[in-house]
């Protein structure tokens, strides 16, 4: 008998995906177009919001459920290993030594801010490190990379990645107003937008608001942040592992945590990760093909979050959803005054 990897479907599964696979790829579809006309928002908030709506209201049937849940976990899991070629080993130099330093300590501050403030308001261990990881790293990209070695379930991971999505909606039009009226270098705001917001699409977005410059720059500082995400998930497996006590095992995400690698620490997609930001610092792939390979990987990310959406309780969302807001809220305060204290200190 032929023996699939993890990560590709089996003949056999496929039937009972497609209906759902479809149905999320719809409703990403419509969020691409929406966000045509609202370039500022882009798609991946606004396929969030859309599933919600069709998947509470109108998409509640168990035909659907085997291709969203595939479209919300390997689609993400493959936006991963592609997001691998927007990073290179070269971009450290780009930065130099105090850049790197304030990346390295907003990355750990975010971190710190984000379990101590989960602590207080006594979230699990798993709300609060898919916290640290999202608003960190890379938003969805990192959340969906700790869940699996953490033990998240999907209802916690759904609802983290709706939260850190909106607060990053909401940051990507603030963050330049503040970087504008403190800062009147390009590269000091582009660390300030690069140095916070959650995703790529959000970095670009929110940076080109105040030039190609600063788009650029910001854009470096966040590469750098994403190229942490194997680091971040390692530690944060060791913080579960030497926490287990604090959830027990039968309630973790089976499914998500057969797609670990052999060797039961990493997960495939995070070698996938390396392995292409290696070929691309090589430049072993041509510059076109990165390009289309990137694109492909927002397209499966987009595809990813219209499925978490269409998946998400939104009873669930309502009755977290406050108090998520303000643990957001109290988090992205934080990383923009622990930014610009950094910022002050290692490049004014």
């Amino acid at each position: 008998m032929m023996r699939y990897p993890s990560f590709i479907p089996k003949p056999a599964e496929i039937p009972g995906i497609i209906p759902g696979l479809l149905l999320a790829v719809a409703t990403a579809l419509v969020a691409m177009i929406l966000a045509s006309f609202i370039p500022a928002i882009g798609a991946s908030p606004i396929a969030i919001f859309l599933g919600i709506i069709a998947g509470n209201l109108y998409f509640k049937q168990a035909v659907f459920a085997k291709g969203t849940r595939f479209a919300e976990g390997r689609l993400l899991e493959y936006a991963i290993v592609l997001l691998g070629f927007s990073v290179t080993f070269s971009t450290l130099s780009e930065l130099g030594l105090t850049g790197t330093i304030f990346i390295a300590l907003q990355i750990i501050g975010t971190i710190l801010l984000a379990i101590g403030i989960g602590k207080y308001f006594k979230f699990s261990q798993s709300y609060y490190l898919l916290m640290a990881s999202g608003n960190a790293v890379c938003g969805s990209s990192a959340i969906a990379a700790t869940a699996p070695v953490i033990g998240a379930n999907e209802a916690e991971r759904g609802l983290i990645i709706t939260i850190v999505n909106l607060m990053g909606t909401v940051m990507m039009f603030l963050l330049p107003l503040i970087a504008l009226a403190i800062y009147d270098q390009a590269m000091l705001q582009g660390a300030f937008i690069g140095g916070i917001l959650q995703s790529v699409g959000q970095v670009i977005a929110s940076a080109s608001m105040l030039g190609t410059e600063v788009m650029r720059d910001a854009t470096i500082f966040k590469i750098m942040r994403i190229a942490s995400l194997v680091l971040i998930v390692l530690v944060f497996h060791q913080i579960a592992k030497r926490n287990k006590k604090e959830k027990s095992a039968p309630a973790r995400d089976q499914s998500l945590a057969k797609r670990q690698s052999i060797t039961g620490l990493i997960p495939w997609y995070l070698f996938g990760f390396m392995i292409a930001c290696t070929l691309n610092s090589i430049e072993f792939i041509h510059e076109d093909l990165t390009l289309i390979l990137l694109k492909t990987s927002g397209l499966c990310e987009v595809v990813a979050l219209a499925a978490i959406g269409l998946r998400l309780n939104f009873g669930l969302l309502k009755q977290q959803g406050r108090k998520l807001a303000v643990y957001a809220l109290i988090l992205g305060a934080g990383q923009i005054a622990l930014a610009l204290l950094l910022i002050q200190i290692f490049l004014n």
